[in-house]
């Protein structure tokens, strides 16, 4: 996924500015791809120059609403047929453990401890999210129920491994 097609996504629905994209997307799409203010921004901009948005409002302060044209539409469908790219996975957890055996078991220990405790941590701030989407309908609420769940399963997966490594070490 990208942030193109992430804000091409979002204006699907209706017309709205950065900043309300920016909310919009820290109540939802952060969890699966964050984003900054200044990359939305730049986005917004390249898709505009792409003519895969407009600017359908101005407003005070040079607020712009945007609005996803037909060009733009047409090309999220295409990405969204489109074969899923696999990405690489990058993980300092991981790195840490092929050189575990450089410290102590205690402190290898430690390392896993607080991960289960991340994930748990994690786990709990989804399923918060999972009781508020319960009162939300539409389909980024109910597709975004699909993709809360992998993250729940993820986040228990990584306590799950994270305990298991630890009774591993010595």
């Amino acid at each position: 996924m990208s942030l193109r097609h992430a804000l091409l996504g979002l204006l699907v629905d209706r017309p709205a500015s950065g900043y309300d994209l920016l909310k919009l997307f820290d109540t939802s799409l952060a969890h699966v791809w964050p984003a900054t203010q200044s990359q939305v921004y730049g986005e917004l901009n390249r898709l505009a120059e792409a003519g895969l948005v407009d600017v359908s409002a101005e407003g005070p302060r040079r607020r712009k609403e945007y609005r996803v044209t037909e060009e733009g539409v047409k090309e999220l469908r295409e990405w969204l047929v489109a074969p899923t790219q696999q990405q690489p996975r990058r993980s300092e957890l991981l790195l840490k453990v092929f050189f575990f055996n450089l410290g102590s078991d205690e402190q290898a220990r430690a390392v896993l401890a607080e991960r289960a405790e991340l994930a748990t941590a994690y786990h709990e701030r989804l399923a918060e999210l999972r009781t508020e989407l319960e009162q939300d309908e539409g389909p980024l609420t109910a597709n975004g129920r699909i993709a809360l769940e992998y993250g729940l399963r993820w986040a228990e997966m990584e306590r799950d491994w994270a305990r298991w490594a630890a009774e591993q070490l010595g």
